[in-house]
């Protein structure tokens, strides 16, 4: 069985380790820990991960946050993976720093590459892991926040956080959403 994990980030030096790119810290961690690299391909780099007889196609879309739809719908075809096997991990606002939330579905909550995603493939109902950045910035200063580095206190927990995303995914790939989000979401 294959799975699609997409991590959410942009491309270009200047954007590594910030909090939107937080999608391909989770991806680069769990690619780490088994000795994977990254290649790049069409619409993004991938690598692939097999997982108890499941193969799990992880994805750093290579398009930039606001056209991630692209290299989902392109990758979901290439490797005829359905929907209910996607997962996408992004940053999220709403949430306090290291927060990770799993959902079925939901809205775009107003991140551009989650809206670019539902636009391209026609639907809301894919399921997302949302790694809280938390909202500490002054009234207009979203786009620096999201695209600064963490704080220094963010990141003494930060690679605990990661470790438990890369448990989430696996979990999602092994157990199905249903379990994974009854045990992790109460964290």
């Amino acid at each position: 069985m294959k799975y699609l994990i997409t991590g959410l980030g942009n491309i270009g030096e200047e954007y590594r380790n910030t909090r939107h790119n937080i999608g391909f810290t989770v991806l680069d961690a769990l690619a780490k820990a088994s000795n994977l690299v990254f290649t790049d391909g069409r619409y993004g780099a991938t690598a692939t991960l097999s997982l108890k007889g499941r193969q799990l196609i992880l994805l750093k879309p290579s398009t930039y946050m606001n056209l991630s739809g692209n290299a989902v719908r392109y990758w979901m075809q290439k490797e005829n993976i359905p929907l209910e096997n996607v997962l996408i991990v992004v940053d999220d606002l709403a949430l306090p720093f290291g927060t990770l939330r799993l959902k079925g579905k939901g809205s775009d909550a107003g991140h551009n590459g989650l809206k670019h995603i539902a636009a391209t493939l026609g639907t809301q109902d894919y399921a997302r892991l949302r790694f809280g950045i938390g909202n500490d910035f002054p009234r207009g200063g979203q786009i620096d926040f999201v695209l600064g580095h963490f704080t220094d206190e963010d990141l003494k927990t930060m690679d605990e956080r990661v470790a438990t995303a890369c448990d989430i995914i696996k979990s999602f790939c092994l157990a199905g959403i249903s379990i994974t989000m009854n045990q992790y979401n109460k964290k």
